[in-house]
Order: C-alpha cells, then sequence, then structure tokens
C-alpha cells in the first residue's frame, strides 16, 4: 500500500486512527510484544542464553511500560538487547514533514509543525520514519555536554530570525528532543555528568526539557532504556539517585551460564562461515575448547572480575583460529581447513587482548596466562572426550626419551607421518569418531587433544616451541606452580626454553 503523502491522505487511512495515532512510544511497544507473545513468535530473535533469566525481566517491563536499564559486564550482548527493541516498533511512522523532531501530525509539539499544519492544512506533506531511524544511541563519557543531549541556543538562528533567544525556533536541538516518539539509548550510564542525569530525571518525571533555562517546554514522547557496569552503577555513586529511583526496571544481564551456551553464541556471532579455498570443518571439540577458555579465564583470580571476561574473547579467538587454519591451508595447498590446537596457542592475541588483570596476574604476564588457560581449557574438554581412553602406550613412548614437535605451519599429511611414530595414538584419535573425520587434517587434530591432554595431566611435557616429551619428575612438577612450560632439563629436546 502506498503510503499517504500528505495530511489529508493520512487523515483518511489507518494511521487516522485515533487510537492509533494518541499511543505512546511505550504503548506502541506495549501491543506489539503483545501481538508476538500471542502468534507465539520469539520475541528478541538472535539473542541466546537469556531465555529463562533475562528475558522474562524485559517482557515484564515493557508490558509495565517502564523506562529500564540493564546492569552487567561487558560482552553481555546489553548494546545488542537494547537495539533489538526496535522490532517492537511499527514499521514506519508518519511524521510532519521537514521535522526535526519527528513531529506527530495530529498532535505537533514544535513551533515548526504547528506552523506549517496552520498554514497548508490537509496539504501538509508527510514524512516517515523506519524502525532503524527511531533508535537513537548514545555512548556516554564525561565530555558529553547538555547541548549534546537536550540542547542549546543557536545564536545564528537567532541572529538570522531577529528573534529572542527565549523563542523555540533559536534552539538547537540535542539527541533526545529528536528521538521524540521513538527510544534513546544511552550505554554507560554512570559516565554521564550529574548535569546531565539532572537533566534526564526531569524528562522522566516531567515528560519535558528546558533548554538554558528558558521556558520553552517540550512534552517529548521517548522510551529511554540505559545500559551499565553494575560496578559504576551500585558501588561508585556515579548516578543520582533520583534518576535511579525513576527506572521503573533494573535488569541483570550476565555470561552464558553452560559451554553449550556459549557455543551458540560464539557460533552464530563468530565469522567463520567465510568465502575461502576449501571448505572449513571446525571440530566439535575445537569449538568446546576455545569456550571453555572463557569460563576458565572467568574463574581466574589473576583475572579482573569487575571488569568480566568478554564473550567477544571467544568470538575473536575462534575467528582467529579459523584464520591460522586458513593460512597452513593455503601455504600447502590442502584441501580442507581444520582447525587444531596449535591453532589456539597460534591466536594469542585475540585472548591477551581481552583480559584485564590484577596486580598478580601484572606479575606472571598475559601471555603466559593465555597459555595455561589454553592448557586448562584443553585439559577440561580432554577429559570429556577421553577420560576413559587406553593412552598408557602413549605415554610410555614419551618416557622412552622419544619426543615430538608439532607447529601449526607444518602440513597435516607431515605431521601426521611423525604422529604414526607413537604407538596408539592415531588409533585413540581415531577412538568413538573424536576425529569427525578421516582426513590427515582430522585425525593431526583430535590426535593433538590428545596430546594437548595429558600434557595438561602432566603425563608428558611440552615446552613452549610446541614440543611434546617425557614428563619432568613430580617433586619438580610440584615446585612449578602450574606453570605453562614445563622443564625439559632431564632429556634432550630441541631448542632451549624461554
Amino acid at each position: 500500500m502506498a503510503l499517504p503523502a500528505t495530511f489529508g491522505e493520512l487523515k483518511n487511512s489507518p494511521w487516522g486512527d485515533p487510537a492509533r495515532w494518541r499511543r505512546s512510544v511505550k504503548d506502541e511497544m506495549r501491543a506489539n510484544l503483545i501481538a508476538k507473545l500471542e502468534r507465539g513468535e520469539k520475541v528478541f530473535p538472535g539473542i541466546v542464553g537469556y531465555e529463562d533469566t533475562v528475558e522474562p525481566h524485559l517482557i515484564n517491563a515493557i508490558l509495565s511500560r517502564h523506562n529500564l536499564i540493564l546492569l552487567g559486564r561487558r560482552g553481555q550482548a546489553k548494546s545488542r538487547i537494547l537495539r533489538s527493541l526496535t522490532s517492537l516498533l511499527d514499521e514506519v511512522m508518519p511524521i510532519v514533514a521537514g521535522s526535526e523532531i519527528n513531529d506527530n501530525p495530529f498532535a505537533p509539539i514544535s513551533a515548526y509543525a504547528q506552523r506549517v499544519l496552520d498554514e497548508q492544512g490537509d496539504a501538509t506533506p508527510i514524512a516517515w520514519r523506519t524502525r532503524a531511524e527511531r533508535y537513537i544511541e548514545k555512548l556516554a563519557t564525561p565530555d558529553v555536554t547538555i547541548a549534546d543531549i537536550i540542547g542549546d541556543i543557536d545564536p545564528i538562528k537567532a541572529a538570522k530570525s531577529g528573534n529572542l533567544l527565549s523563542d523555540e525556533t533559536t534552539m538547537h536541538f540535542g539527541l533526545l528532543p529528536r528521538a521524540n516518539r521513538a527510544i534513546f539509548a544511552i550505554n554507560e550510564l554512570p559516565d554521564l555528568a550529574g548535569k546531565i542525569q539532572v537533566g534526564l530525571f526531569n524528562i522522566m518525571q516531567e515528560g519535558d526539557v528546558q533548554i538554558k533555562g528558558f521556558p520553552v517546554r517540550l512534552k517529548l514522547d521517548v522510551a529511554l532504556v540505559f545500559s551499565a557496569n553494575p560496578e559504576d552503577y551500585t558501588a561508585r555513586g556515579k548516578i543520582i539517585t533520583p534518576l535511579k529511583d525513576r527506572i521503573g526496571s533494573e535488569i541483570l544481564t550476565h555470561y552464558p551460564q553452560t559451554v553449550e551456551e556459549g557455543v551458540r553464541i560464539t557460533a552464530q556471532e563468530a565469522w567463520t562461515d567465510r568465502p575461502s579455498r576449501a571448505p572449513i570443518h571446525i571440530p566439535k571439540f575445537i569449538r568446546e575448547i576455545v569456550e571453555t577458555i572463557a569460563f576458565v579465564a572467568r574463574e581466574d583470580q589473576r583475572i579482573d572480575r569487575r571488569s568480566g571476561v568478554s564473550q567477544r574473547l571467544p568470538i575473536s579467538l575462534l575467528e582467529n583460529v579459523v584464520s591460522s587454519a586458513e593460512r597452513r591451508t593455503l601455504r600447502h595447498h590442502e584441501t580442507i581447513i581444520v582447525p587444531r590446537i596449535s591453532d589456539i596457542y597460534a591466536s594469542l592475541p585475540a585472548i591477551t587482548g581481552k583480559i584485564e588483570l590484577e596486580y598478580e596476574g601484572e606479575q606472571v604476564g598475559a601471555e603466559r596466562i593465555a597459555r595455561e588457560l589454553i592448557r586448562t581449557a584443553c585439559g577440561r574438554v580432554y577429559d570429556n572426550y577421553l577420560a576413559l581412553a587406553e593412552t598408557g602406550r602413549i605415554v610410555e613412548w614419551f618416557n622412552q626419551g622419544h619426543s615430538l614437535k608439532v607447529s601449526e605451519a607444518d602440513s597435516s599429511a607431515a605431521i601426521l607421518e611423525k604422529m604414526r611414530a607413537i604407538r596408539t595414538l592415531i588409533e585413540v584419535a581415531e577412538m568413538g569418531g573424536y576425529a569427525e573425520g578421516r582426513t590427515p587434517a582430522h585425525l593431526v587434530s583430535a590426535a593433538e587433544l590428545i596430546l594437548e591432554g595429558l600434557h595438561a595431566q602432566r603425563k608428558v611435557s611440552r615446552s613452549e616451541e610446541r614440543g611434546y616429551g617425557k614428563a619432568a619428575p613430580a617433586d619438580r612438577r610440584r615446585g612449578r606452580r602450574g606453570d605453562d612450560e614445563d622443564d625439559f632439563s632431564n632429556w634432550g629436546g630441541f631448542g632451549s626454553l624461554n
């Protein structure tokens, strides 16, 4: 159906129904939410892991027509949830053409829209705003001013028009008035200056704005939504109490509660379905190791828990892991891209850049901690897959003084040839279908899981250069306090250790 182009056409269309145009934006969101629930649709598609925790609270807040805030650490999909609220808006919304603040043609609030409607009547041109255009987002920073959010006097407009500074036509509208009849989101709310928070409080209390103290009032219709870190919001006193009191619902977000949930989120968000010279196959245990690294990091006392470990860590890590495998495949002209554990170690920058360390962690160093996180995660996943596997002959082979060096740059065929010398290693890798394929790339990937799992259990040693060998004596292992690199001084290794 063609959209009405004039006010006269609009009045004779479905948008002219008073029950429709008199709705506030919160009423509109509530009505569309009710329709979704009655149809049995998923309210927030693409949001994984919040179905039984965050989503019910969010639905209750919208049904209650609340302004709301999402409290959670970084990487908990707060911004994504806020942006998804646009799905609860009508597909299009009519405004007076040329209006800076989305004036409702049936109830204009700006001097401009009122003048145009008085002068042109039913011939007043109508413009349309889409859902995406009705979402305004601002990241709060200490340098944000009241003029940015609410507005200011524009001396140039005043000089050109000859009007007084108190006249509305001399005003430059900020982001909030421009979000009239829309959703206005502020990320990291506590970082806003106190006087701006007072301005927001006035809007939530009175529903209007004043600019520079002049008696110009605009009765705005805005759904205000916020996000914040709980540490800033509750402990540091960076938010004024009256504003906090006016926010109807405080909704706590969280990280994935299970590895399986995390794997689903990472699989959805990571750029792994990419155009490539060869097909990409990511073994299930590689996905689980990548996700478990984030879980282990969130438990580590040396990593700042107040800052949190973002879900972007496993997402970026998995992308890097696939890229490492892709680079190897291109170099050796292999027919399939299969990531392996050495690719995870080759992707340390995706981990070190995502963790903030406590003092103890700073003494150890981000890279060393990242290696320990990988080793621990490999041990956990190994226990899930191969805890009952017979690996005694593999350990015996290393105890006899043999060694094996594995690099992410080596071809799968070359590594597989070396691994076949280790008694039962490939046979164990094929047990239960853990290799998920019979190509050299699949077999090497599964075999590396076994070697790394044995290293995590301290049954074999591994150097920083990815060399596996005989385990260090028990007394030395106890003295190393869980360091990632094992002692190779008791056997003829391959290169010095750092």
